[in-house]
Parts: C-alpha cells; sequence; structure tokens
C-alpha cells in the first residue's frame, strides 16, 4: 500500500487561497506536487516559499482546456470563488467549472487516478432546510447573478458521479463552507476580507441588508486538514461530505468581532443586499465528523487574530 509521501500529486488553482494552502500541507508531507493555476485569482506570492523546494512545481495553465500530465492525484480547486471574481466573466466561471471538471476528470480517467473536487456550499442556494445535510437538494435560481458559480459547481458535482458509476472512477467530492484565513484577496468581496480591511483602514464597514443573514466560518488549517483527510479516506467514502465550521454568525456579530479585534474605530453602513444572497448558511457536518474523524478546532477569534495579522501586513507593506 502507498502512504503519504509517495504520491506525485496535481493541485489546479494552486495559487489561490485555499489551493496554495494545500500545496504547503501536500508538500511538507512529502508529496512532489504539480501547481496548475492561470493567475486570474491566484497569485505567485501565495506560492513564491515554494518555488526552490525540489518536490513542487508551477505550471501556467487555464483547465478549460486540456493538460497531459502524469499524477497519482488531483485536487481540482480552479475556479473563482468570490462573487465580485466570478461575476466579472460569469461565461468563464462556468467554462471552469464545467470544462475544467471534464478535462480533470478526463485525465483522471486515462491516469485512473484518484481525483478530488472542491465543491461549495453555493450548490445549496438560499435553502430552506437548516443546518445542510448533504442530502439537501438545494434551492438555487439557475438564471440568476450567481448562477454561473452555483450551477457551474452543481454540475460539476454532476459530472464527478457520472464518472464514478459511467467508469468507476474513484472520487471525492467536499462542498466547501465559507473559509477564510492569511492569503484571502483583499480585494474579493467575501464579508471576512472586506470588514477586516474596511476595519483596518478607519472606513464604514459595508453591512448588507440589516445584517441578521448567517454565515458560519472555518479557519482555513481545519479546511485543509478535512480536505487531506477525504482524499485519503476510504474509497467508498466518496461524499459529497460539508466541511465548515458549524458555529453560526451574523453579520453584525461578525463586524462587532473585527472591530475589537482590530481596535478600530470603524462604524457599519448599512446596503442593499444582493440578489439571491442566502439568508442563513450552516453546515451540518455529522458525516465528516463519523466518516473522516474531522471537526474545526480553530475558534472563531483566534482565526480573525491570525486573518486580522497578515492584511496588516499586507496593508503596510
Amino acid at each position: 500500500m502507498r502512504h503519504a509521501g509517495d504520491w506525485r500529486v496535481l493541485v489546479t488553482g494552486g495559487a489561490g487561497f485555499l489551493g496554495s494552502h494545500l500545496c504547503d500541507r501536500l508538500v511538507a508531507r512529502g508529496e512532489d506536487v504539480l501547481c496548475v493555476d492561470n493567475f486570474y485569482t491566484g497569485s505567485k506570492r501565495n506560492v513564491a516559499h515554494l518555488l526552490g523546494n525540489p518536490r513542487f512545481e508551477l505550471l501556467r495553465h487555464d483547465v478549460t482546456f486540456p493538460l497531459y500530465v502524469e499524477v497519482d492525484r488531483i485536487f481540482n480547486f480552479a475556479c473563482p470563488a468570490s462573487p465580485i471574481h466570478y461575476q466579472h466573466d460569469p461565461v468563464q466561471t462556468t467554462k471552469t467549472s464545467v470544462h475544467g471538471a471534464i478535462n480533470m476528470l478526463g485525465l483522471a480517467k486515462r491516469l485512473r487516478a484518484r481525483i478530488l473536487q472542491a465543491s461549495t456550499s453555493e450548490v445549496y442556494g438560499d435553502p430552506e432546510i437548516h443546518p445542510q445535510p448533504e442530502n439537501y437538494w438545494g434551492r438555487v435560481n439557475p438564471i440568476g447573478p450567481r448562477s454561473c458559480y452555483d450551477e457551474g459547481k452543481r454540475c460539476a458535482e454532476t459530472l464527478f458521479f457520472d464518472y464514478y458509476r459511467q467508469h468507476a472512477l474513484e472520487i471525492k467530492v467536499v462542498r466547501i463552507f465559507n473559509t477564510y484565513g492569511p492569503r484571502m484577496h483583499p480585494n474579493d468581496g467575501r464579508v471576512v476580507s472586506n470588514f477586516i480591511v474596511q476595519a483596518l483602514k478607519g472606513e464604514d464597514i459595508a453591512i448588507y441588508g440589516d445584517g441578521s443573514q448567517t454565515r458560519s466560518f472555518c479557519y482555513v488549517d481545519d479546511l485543509i486538514d478535512a480536505v487531506v483527510l477525504a482524499m485519503d479516506s476510504p474509497a467508498d467514502m466518496i461524499g459529497p461530505v460539508n466541511i465548515g465550521n458549524p458555529d453560526e454568525f451574523t453579520m453584525l456579530e461578525l463586524a462587532e468581532k473585527i472591530v475589537r479585534l482590530t481596535g478600530s474605530k470603524s462604524r457599519w453602513v448599512h446596503q442593499p443586499l444582493p440578489q439571491d444572497d442566502p439568508r442563513r448558511r450552516q453546515p451540518d457536518i455529522s458525516l465528516a465528523r463519523s466518516a473522516l474523524g474531522w471537526q474545526p478546532r480553530v475558534s472563531l477569534d483566534d482565526g480573525l487574530g491570525e486573518t486580522i495579522a497578515y492584511f496588516r501586513h499586507l496593508l503596510r507593506s
């Protein structure tokens, strides 16, 4: 049986926020990592510290085009994940999810490689069930401004399960809920980075709607723990499996925490709620607990402390 350290691993979207942390983890455990990114939202800065490592290789490539490499495992993380980025070019966003999945699944089929899809809590849309279990089919608007991402990821899941049924491909599907931490893009429009940057600059904190909508925030280190456990899990544990922190906070509670932790004098202002913005979002992680032996360990205060330190350094430099 092969063990960690024996694998040749491909990480698509590997220079992005989550992908770069995943590359760190895989290199640290001795695996040979090929990081692929087109740098639309990813950054060479996120993986610059790995460039001299003989176990790490960086390749500029867009997954909407076929890729011919030799690997044993594939982590498919390629896709812009924040509304401001995925709505900028919605057609390309859909192509990245759908064509990217087709190309990576085709590669996995040729190589008989195990492949993991980084799916999203957005497949649940604006949910009618709370918290959201994996057997909930979701409530997604198929023609709205968020549909390029939501439906693209849903279609990618469909493709993964069809390749599993039709070609007996070894697949893993994880549904990632809101994740935060160092290397988030400062202008990605996501709530944690938005609030932190606005607080550190002493600007008004923009809260959409009345601030009562909720999210559940998972620190990036906890998320990467779960992704690696999912990939290493037995072949019959294919998912989908929710990965996120079940602690639920309103946007007002998050803003208050960030103002306190930054020592900011920022005030918040209310702005209109974006179309199709989910009112509540909280993962049911019962499956992750039972099948992966995983649950998050980092508290929101501790994780925000690390993230604030990162953004403080970034803004100063």
